[in-house]
């Protein structure tokens, strides 16, 4: 036996693994895969197809993706129905640093996540006679962030079928990677998108997307998808929104995936643009992998957003503290005469358990309806938009103290020297925090009135504070290291190496190859100019010394 033939083998394998990253890594950045899950007699739920071949998916991951593409038996979808689901990655999966990237600039509610999947299926179920069960079942599923591409793809899948699917993915593989805040051109299936990809520094509350009129009558993707359900919650749409910022165990009990999904979305993204941390699915089945895991009664619920269809879930989260039913539209005295309602579906009954009391006042819903126009009869669309200004404007209340207490913790920027590591971030001291709150709390700029010092306090035990308070150390550590390169390049770096030991010049080499490694690899916005400067430097410094070290030093 050749002792080499299982290293050559293995070597084999990963290289044609990288060559299959590289064949689809602009695919990659737009979708993870498409998928086909057909109904067996005997299976059930099998994958049919995977595209590109060669995504490897484990075989747990298939698993959720066949049980999580097909609405459960007591929806009676007919037709062709949307929907989303939001499943967990195996461990061990190798993410992107592109995803970084990416994440850097793009708003909360796009960002791509280095643990979980977004689906969105586009299921048909059709009459079919030649079908043993008489019926055509089958969905595309797109694990992917940008669910419109759905509503191109489907439609054509269903007519053309699996040539169609390589077509498309290859014409995905030649677009250019997503950028936030760039216009795109991208051609599939014989038209050209034009899209853009909100980004972060966008003006809060604007439009999505803009076009540019750079082609004639562009077809335009949207990228966020903005959820018309808001004004079917109106009357409970506050407490909603508190119980979201609390990261509160929320359970949504609707008529349909499609109804179950959109409501999940639409709730985690209530709280823009701070980050939603804690785990939602918008559509939950009783084969989910986490199942055992949300359902046990032996400690509390945890703090998740469940959607789900299954009336066995009534009874199996009666002991869950929130829980939000969904039906068929009725108008029976739920809301004023004035108010014109798009006949979609209703939220019947907001169940919270004894205890579980609200931190803001209920504001009066003609008072609400009055400030935000609603009594105009303007389209559920632009009604729609409205209460989503509502909702940012009070989040904006809320965080706005917290980003300028945070602000005042990073250290002054002429504590930053050159030869000395830079000073710490302070500390968030939560009372410290809290006498602010007088001179500059949201009661100065919130109508809503209340208990926001106890909303505050709860907010700091939540899942939603910790995500928030880790990114914005984040950044701010970032700040800080460009702060320190930037005072590196202007100081006369070779002036104080003239009295300076060979070992002390070398460590200051180590180190700021060291400091210039991560800023590469964090991509980090340093002044122009800076890293070349930097390099230059070090270039020089090393010339100047003893042979041996030179050797030493350009080896590293």
């Amino acid at each position: 036996m050749n002792p080499f033939e299982g290293s050559v083998s293995s070597r084999l394998e990963e290289t044609e693994e990288a060559d299959s990253r590289c064949r689809w890594a602009r695919f990659s950045s737009w979708l993870e895969c498409v998928c086909v899950v057909t109904f067996d007699l005997e299976l059930g739920q099998a994958l049919e197809l995977v595209y590109p071949q060669d995504v490897k998916l484990t075989e747990k991951e298939k698993t959720s993706i066949c049980y999580l593409s097909f609405p459960d038996s007591y929806s009676g979808c007919l037709g062709d129905t949307q929907f989303s689901f939001r499943m967990r990655q195996s461990v061990g999966r190798r993410g992107s640093r592109d995803g970084d990237v990416y994440n850097r600039d793009a708003p909360v509610t796009l960002q791509k996540e280095v643990s979980h999947f977004f689906g969105y299926v586009y299921f048909r179920q059709v009459k079919d006679v030649s079908v043993k069960r008489g019926y055509f079942q089958k969905s595309l599923v797109l694990l992917t962030l940008f669910h419109s591409l759905l509503q191109i793809i489907a439609p054509e899948y269903f007519e053309k079928l699996e040539p169609c699917l390589e077509t498309v993915c290859n014409e995905i593989d030649q677009w250019p990677k997503p950028v936030p805040g760039m216009t795109l051109n991208l051609p599939v299936m014989g038209v050209i998108l034009q899209i853009r990809i909100p980004s972060k520094s966008d003006k809060p509350g604007g439009s999505p997307i803009r076009n540019t009129n750079l082609l004639p009558a562009p077809t335009v993707l949207p990228t966020i998808h903005e959820l018309d359900l808001f004004f079917s919650m109106l009357i409970h749409l506050q407490m909603l929104w508190e119980l979201v910022l609390l990261g509160e165990p929320l359970i949504i009990i609707a008529p349909s995936p499609t109804v179950s999904s959109e409501t999940v979305l639409a709730l985690v993204s209530s709280i823009c643009p701070l980050k939603f941390c804690c785990d939602f699915r918008p559509y939950f089945t009783i084969h989910d992998s986490e199942f055992r895991e949300y359902t046990t009664r032996t400690q509390a619920p945890p703090s998740v957003v469940l959607g789900v269809t299954n009336p066995f879930f009534i009874k199996t989260f009666q002991s869950w503290p929130h829980i939000i039913r969904l039906g068929e539209l009725k108008m029976a005295g739920d809301l004023p005469k004035q108010v014109k309602v798009k006949k979609l579906v209703k939220l019947k009954t907001l169940d919270t358990k004894p205890g579980g009391s609200f931190f803001l006042l209920v504001q009066n819903i003609f008072l609400l309806i009055k400030i935000m126009g609603i009594q105009r009869k303007r389209p559920s669309e632009v009604q729609s938009a409205i209460l989503r200004r509502h909702l940012l404007e009070v989040t904006q209340s809320f965080i706005i103290p917290l980003e300028r207490y945070m602000a005042s913790l990073m250290p002054l920027q002429r504590s930053v020297t050159a030869w000395k590591t830079p000073p710490q971030i302070r500390p968030f001291n939560q009372d410290e925090f809290m006498a602010t709150l007088d001179h500059s709390g949201p009661q100065l700029t919130s109508m809503l009135k209340g208990d926001w010092m106890g909303l505050y306090r709860k907010f700091f035990r939540s899942p939603n504070f910790d995500g928030w308070y880790r990114q914005r150390h984040k950044e701010m550590s970032q700040k800080l290291e460009c702060l320190h390169l930037e005072v590196i390049c202007d100081a006369d770096l070779m002036g104080w190496t003239k009295d300076k030991s060979e070992v002390e010049i070398v460590d200051v080499v180590l180190k700021l190859r060291e400091k210039m490694t991560k800023a590469r690899q964090q991509q980090l916005h340093v002044r122009d100019g800076v890293m070349d400067k930097l390099e230059t430097f070090i270039e020089s410094i090393i010339s100047s010394l003893p042979e041996d070290l030179q050797t030493l030093l350009n080896t590293e």
